[in-house]
C-alpha cells in the first residue's frame, strides 16, 4: 500500500490524468494515505534564457511562481475533493532540473510512490525537451507510476514506447 504518494504537476491533461490515478490509488488505504504535490519551475528558465538575477525578469518569475501556485490549487481541488489529505510544494530555486528536485522531493518526504505524467514526445522534441518521466524514473528512490497522456497514445497510434 502506498502511503506517501508525490505527484509531479504541470497543469497540463496529462499531469491531471497523473493526480486522478493517485487519488485512485490512495483511495484504496481507507485514508491511511497522502498525497503531495509538487511543482517545479524549471524548463521556462531554460527555454526562455531568463536569469532570475536579471533586473526585468522579476515580474516575469513573480507570475511564473503565481502560475505554478495555480496549477498547485486546481490539482489539490481534485484531491481534496475526493477526502484524501493533500499538501502542495512549489520548488522555484531557478538552477534545480526537474528529475533533480522530483526526487529530492520524495526522498525528504519518504514518498512510497512517485506520480508522474509522460507527454510521449518522440524524434526532435524528445531529443530537444528530453522526457521528464524518463529522467524521474532514474533518479526517484521508490517506486514510480508513469501515465500517458491521451495524446501520447493518439500520436504513436497504438504502437509501444518508452515514457
Amino acid at each position: 500500500m502506498y502511503r506517501r504518494i508525490l505527484v509531479a504537476v504541470d497543469g497540463s491533461s496529462t499531469s491531471t490524468k497523473a493526480v486522478l490515478a493517485a487519488v485512485e490509488l490512495a483511495s484504496y488505504s481507507g485514508g491511511r494515505s497522502e498525497i503531495r504535490l509538487i511543482h517545479v519551475l524549471d524548463e521556462m528558465t531554460y527555454f526562455t534564457g531568463l536569469s532570475p538575477y536579471a533586473g526585468e525578469s522579476g515580474a516575469v518569475i513573480a507570475a511564473m511562481q503565481e502560475a505554478g501556485r495555480k496549477i498547485l490549487a486546481d490539482a489539490l481541488a481534485i484531491v481534496q475533493s475526493a477526502g484524501i489529505r493533500a499538501d502542495t510544494v512549489l520548488i522555484d530555486q531557478f538552477g534545480t532540473h526537474l528529475a533533480e528536485a522530483v526526487a529530492a522531493q520524495a526522498r525528504q518526504w519518504d514518498a512510497s510512490l512517485t506520480v508522474v505524467g509522460t507527454h510521449g514526445r518522440r524524434g526532435i522534441g524528445r531529443m530537444l525537451l528530453g522526457s521528464g518521466a524518463e529522467q524521474i524514473i532514474r533518479l526517484a528512490p521508490g517506486p514510480v507510476l508513469v501515465v500517458r497522456g491521451a495524446e501520447s497514445g493518439d500520436a504513436v497510434q497504438g504502437s509501444r514506447s518508452e515514457a
